[in-house]
């Protein structure tokens, strides 16, 4: 269905985010990787009678049930021990599997002691250079503090006169140096631990796509031209991050959800959370890849010139920010941030502003699907 102009729901999900699927058989494999590939190699169409051998092998796989719920449905989806040959689906794990793994799986109690989340250093220095923090920033002279101290007040007071049209509202980072510094070394915790690079901004890499060609005039239907009050407010936003003032956001590792984003502070309705960054790539060079994270960018009429954002190396905060259980009246409640794609200076990119005001201590959370359903969330927390 071709995208409307000025909607503020987010794209197709099979391009923003990954299905969770059992990747293809590989041939003469050793093992499979989940129930529905041991079942339709164990019983081939075309194939004479299977030998008593193979019959009792198969059936041992048939009667395979999930070791936390119990139940053998969902075949795609239950996945096999290469330990014990225990099965357990993805949904069933703590954090939950985002699909079927292509390699070895060991479950919980088969794989080896998982290593423990090593915390950043929470020393100014070290912080600035993961950062990237303009160095002596903080020690500006308050007289040069001024002229950006007296925008950042007549921007607040353009964004109240303006509340009426819906506005973006720049985020108030917090002002303790050092709980700013606790939300940093939170930020870098999760990205060392998932090996990733800092990136706050849209990163084009050899061999991928050239900025050239992220051209929002290509978007299949159109796509609305952010406002020029808005446009400041994401300017301002972007030269305060610059500055080492952040978010009010810390990221905790959840038994159950992985790393998760909280809120900080209270947050208002419409403000400005981040802008959803990594590499910029052609979706026909992601059909594969084992990223849970990729994000729509711009969708375009030609299916092999469509790009997305994968933030597997590269990437900032909103890798981290959860989707919702959008098949549920709870799961819906838990909804505060809302993603909308727009047109800034012709090019395409992908916003996380609040879409209802957020209390201090409340994690954050988005739906995948926007209005259109089709990833399956059902499993969701």
């Amino acid at each position: 269905m071709a995208r409307k102009p000025q909607s503020t729901s987010t794209t197709s999900p099979e391009l923003r985010r990954k299905r969770t699927a059992a990747p293809p058989p590989l041939p003469s494999p050793r093992r499979f990787c989940s129930i529905s590939d041991v079942m339709r190699r164990s019983r081939p169409v075309d194939a004479a009678p299977p030998i008593a051998r193979a019959i009792g092998r198969g059936e041992a796989y048939e009667n395979t049930r999930c070791d936390v719920c119990g139940s053998g449905e969902r075949d795609e989806e239950l996945m096999l021990c290469d330990g014990c040959d225990r099965g357990r689906h993805t949904f069933c794990l703590r954090p939950i599997a985002p699909r079927v793994p292509s390699g070895p799986w060991f479950c919980p109690a088969c794989a080896p002691p998982s290593r423990p989340v090593k915390s950043f250093p929470m020393t100014q220095t070290k912080i600035v250079d993961f950062f990237r923090i303009q160095k002596g920033a903080e020690e500006v002279e308050a007289a040069k503090c001024v002229p950006f101290q007296d925008v950042r007040r007549r921007r607040k007071r353009s964004l109240v006169m303006q509340k009426k049209k819906r506005r973006i509202l720049p985020y108030i980072p917090t002002e303790d140096k050092v709980q700013r510094l606790k939300q940093m070394a939170s930020l870098a915790t999760a990205m060392t631990s998932s090996k990733m690079k800092f990136s706050n901004q849209l990163t084009y890499m050899p061999g991928m796509v050239r900025r050239s060609y992220n051209r929002a005039e290509q978007e299949k239907g159109g796509m609305q031209i952010l406002p020029k009050e808005d446009k400041e407010t994401i300017e301002l936003c972007r030269t305060m991050q610059k500055r080492g003032e952040c978010p009010p956001l810390l990221v905790l590792f959840d038994s159950r959800e992985g790393f998760t984003v909280q809120a900080d502070a209270d947050i208002k309705d419409m403000t400005f959370i981040t802008e959803y960054t990594g590499d910029v790539d052609y979706l026909k060079n992601r059909a594969n890849d084992d990223c849970d994270s990729i994000m729509t960018l711009l969708l375009t009429e030609d299916l092999t010139k469509r790009l997305v954002i994968c933030p597997d190396k590269r990437g900032n905060i909103s890798r981290f920010i959860n989707g919702i259980n959008n098949h549920t009246p709870d799961g819906k409640k838990k909804q505060n941030i809302k993603c909308v794609r727009y047109d800034i200076d012709g090019e395409s990119h992908v916003l996380l502003v609040a879409c209802r005001d957020i209390a201090c201590g409340e994690k954050l959370y988005y739906d995948y699907n926007g209005y259109e359903h089709e990833y399956p969330t059902h499993h969701f927390i």
